[in-house]
């Protein structure tokens, strides 16, 4: 069967059938989440290390995963169990329903705002179960040739709908600041949608594993696994300090963009979901083209683009503090130097996607791609544990310039040590 131009069959299609459903449904959950962050400080009235600490439980939760692997290997029913997991932490969105509809409410130290944030943490815990799953799961059954290819065709698809989205709950909350009470109880069904056909993707493990080992044992064990992975597979261990620098860059400028955005430019929604979709659509166009280049270049080459174009993206927000130039249209503030920012913007958002995403899969044997995730995602947690705070202590300290200034810089020290390793050391790559 020829589909997107590539022609697959059997299993392959399924999973991909499948796996793009899942990246639909996900979309429109993203769409709304992109503006979550600016519902929080904009009609829930929340402070700027609240907002810090939203941002951080998303990446926080990764911590947990040398834990929560060892304890996947003694669940027998996966796909139950991944079903189950589906319904605990999209369930509780539904509480949204319940909060009040006045500035009033959300005014000092509200219960509605550690509310708020307990909700999101539930939600997040999700991950820990779904992405180290869903790289295993499309590993095993794309091919080699198509994993890129096929990946890219499904964010694409993801994308699109995310967009959508994302513009019309922005014009929504423009028109009611608390559409969030209706709009995530509708979130909360199609996530449960979305993982029941995340579990219906086959596989097969290659044998029954017997545990031998006691929970604690197994946690040593791993910890020391993870150990002489990075310190045998010299370009993932590169590959993994590259990603600190870029994560430390990242954690501690994302709450600030939004702070940003909020004081210093005073965008309204519809201002924010318009930057927000106008480079998603960029990435859209690009991300067939580096899903290909994926597929061909060393994750570390195509990591200098990934921080690169991150790096050009906080530099042009930054001008805009002392270049405020815009014009007005139809309720959208559009600044001049914003307009690279959503350039390069798209750039990282169509490269961030594949790198953070399937980037460590080609470090290793197809059957320990979730055995690298895994280890990437932990790194990602442990960044968490300090970098979104940091960010807003630095931000509260020394100014928006300082902020961003701060994550250029860490973004060079990654660009130099990726072109570094790939030129030192390229034996290790599966090509």
């Amino acid at each position: 069967m020829k589909l997107f131009n590539l022609n697959i069959c059997c299993e392959e299609r399924n999973t991909f059938r499948l796996h793009v459903a899942y990246s639909i449904i996900e979309g429109f959950i993203l769409g709304i989440l992109a503006l979550n962050e600016f519902v929080f400080i904009k009609s829930l009235l929340g402070t700027n290390y609240q907002l810090g600490v939203l941002f951080q439980f998303s990446m926080l939760v990764f911590v947990l995963l040398i834990f929560v692997n060892e304890f996947l290997k003694r669940v027998e029913k996966r796909r139950v169990f991944l079903r189950r997991v589906g319904i605990f932490t999209r369930l509780p969105l539904m509480l949204l329903f319940f909060f009040p509809r006045s500035p009033e409410a959300f005014q000092g130290d509200s219960v509605y705002h550690l509310i708020f944030l307990g909700i999101f943490l539930i939600y997040y815990l999700a991950a820990l179960i779904i992405n180290p799953t869903i790289n295993l799961l499309l590993k095993t059954n794309y091919s080699h040739n198509n994993f890129g290819k096929l990946y890219s065709y499904a964010q694409s698809a993801n994308k699109v709908v995310l967009l959508v989205v994302t513009f019309l709950y922005g014009l929504l909350l423009d028109y009611d600041n608390y559409a969030f009470t209706y709009i995530f109880p509708v979130a909360s069904v199609l996530g449960i949608i979305s993982i029941y056909l995340l579990s219906k993707i086959n596989y097969t493990p290659p044998k029954t594993i017997e545990i031998k080992n006691s929970f604690s044992e197994s946690v040593i064990l791993s910890i020391k696994n993870m150990y002489r992975i990075l310190k045998n597979n010299k370009p993932y261990l590169h590959f993994e300090i590259g990603f600190m620098l870029y994560g430390f860059a990242f954690m501690t400028t994302y709450a600030v963009i939004t702070i940003f955005f909020n004081d210093e430019l005073k965008l309204n929604y519809s201002s924010v979901a318009f930057y927000k979709n106008s480079y998603n659509i960029l990435a859209i166009l690009l991300l067939p083209v580096f899903g290909k280049i994926l597929g061909k270049l060393d994750p570390r080459k195509f990591a200098i683009i990934t921080y690169g174009s991150l790096a050009a993206y906080l530099f042009f927000i930054l001008i805009t503090e002392y270049f405020p130039v815009y014009i007005e249209i139809a309720g959208i503030k559009l600044y001049y130097t914003l307009i690279l920012y959503i350039i390069f913007h798209g750039f990282f958002a169509a490269t961030m996607v594949l790198l953070w995403n399937i980037g460590s899969a080609y470090f290793g044997k197809d059957n320990e791609a979730d055995i690298y995730q895994s280890i990437h995602l932990f790194l990602t947690g442990l960044r968490a544990i300090i970098a979104p705070l940091f960010g807003i202590f630095i931000y509260e300290q020394f100014g928006f310039t300082f902020t961003f200034s701060v994550g250029i810089i860490s973004l060079i020290g990654g660009v130099i040590l990726m072109y570094w390793s790939h030129k030192n050391d390229q034996k290790h790559i599966k090509r």
